[in-house]
């Protein structure tokens, strides 16, 4: 009997920018304080992309060359590349077509998914059925430059968000390996708590859209902290019941880093303990897309081959989900990435 083929993750990239805002430079900015931060969201620092002209594929080109190069992968050989982000370089062409551009994937096809904080899920999700289908090698990014619709005299907002970007090739396997099980929903009526309103085609950019701050990230921090845990939550414990997994068989949650609180909450609602919950929000922020790749790329040198990890995200619009992933290799990937230079060098 013909095994099933399963998409496994090969290997991991990530990236953050060197310019990192703490909480002190912050509380310079807005009216807040490095104890109000940390109580609240858990967030010391976050990475900053500075410079004119330098959009959110900047990031994802460094991720996937380092990617490229731990793995020893020719760009030639990439049949799909799929960028999860709301924040594109520009509305076309797409983030992930620029990236293959710059990282000479000249034989596949690109294109971005925008769901916010789910981006990565949703891209994860959709980057398996390419490889269930045929395809050979398939790269799935999350990447976002929240910096750039961030209003910094927002007490609300301006600590929540960083920038970075994350990277995995996807591959096929008959060992069971990959993405196994998801569980992915959305609901537009979430829109009236977590959006931005201008910028789209219904509120073009205007003089009149600029003055009343339309092009910033607005977040009702309540509605979205409640329907965040219970979602999450949700969604996991319905991928874990179908595959009738336990709080002992998972090895880590891989949460979307959004609020240590919300962190929390879903991983005690799981059953889980802090041990078995990837954090690294103090040091990243909420990354939006990028975070549950940065998670993997962080925490890759604990994984063990056969790792069972939960991977669960809540974002804007509404959008959340879960995937159950059972981990490919064990630790890190040899690298010997080379300095990449600035974009306007090449």
């Amino acid at each position: 009997m013909k095994k099933p083929i399963t998409a496994a993750i090969t290997g991991v990239g990530g990236y953050v920018p060197d310019y990192i805002l703490d909480n002190e430079e912050l509380s310079r900015m807005v009216d807040t304080s490095d104890e109000w931060i940390m109580t609240r969201i858990g967030i010391k620092t976050r990475h900053i992309l500075k410079g004119d002209g330098i959009g959110t594929s900047y990031m994802g080109i460094r991720a996937v060359r380092e990617l490229l190069d731990k793995t020893g992968t020719d760009p030639a050989e990439i049949e799909v590349v799929i960028c999860a982000t709301v924040t594109p370089d520009m509305s076309f062409p797409s983030t992930a077509n620029l990236i293959s551009y710059k990282c000479g994937i000249m034989n596949a096809f690109a294109f971005d998914i925008s769901a916010a904080c789910s981006g990565f899920l949703f891209a994860l999700h959709t980057g398996a059925r390419y490889i269930e289908s045929g395809s050979k090698k398939v790269i799935v990014i999350g990447a976002d430059k929240m910096s750039s619709i961030v209003n910094y005299k927002d007490r609300s907002t301006s600590p929540i968000f960083g920038d970075g970007a994350g990277a995995v090739l996807l591959e096929p396997s008959t060992d069971g390996y990959g993405v196994l099980d998801s569980d992915l929903h959305s609901d537009g009526g979430g829109f009236i708590h977590l959006h931005m309103k201008g910028g789209g085609s219904a509120y073009p950019a205007s003089k009149e859209t600029i003055k009343k701050g339309w092009h910033y990230i607005y977040q009702e921090g309540q509605p979205v902290f409640k329907a965040a845990v219970s979602k999450m939550a949700e969604s996991a414990q319905e991928v874990m019941e179908r595959n009738e997994l336990t709080s002992d068989d998972i090895r880590y949650l891989v949460p979307h880093q959004a609020n240590k609180r919300i962190i929390d909450a879903t991983a005690r609602r799981m059953g889980l303990s802090a041990a078995k919950c990837m954090l690294n929000i103090q040091r990243y922020g909420n990354t939006t897309a990028a975070t549950i790749p940065l998670c993997l790329w962080d925490y890759e040198s604990r994984l063990k081959r056969g790792d069972n990890l939960i991977l669960a995200a809540f974002g804007g619009g509404y959008t959340w989900g879960a995937l159950y992933l059972k981990w490919a290799y064990d630790g890190n990937l040899p690298t010997q990435c080379p300095a990449v230079p600035a974009l306007d060098e090449e």
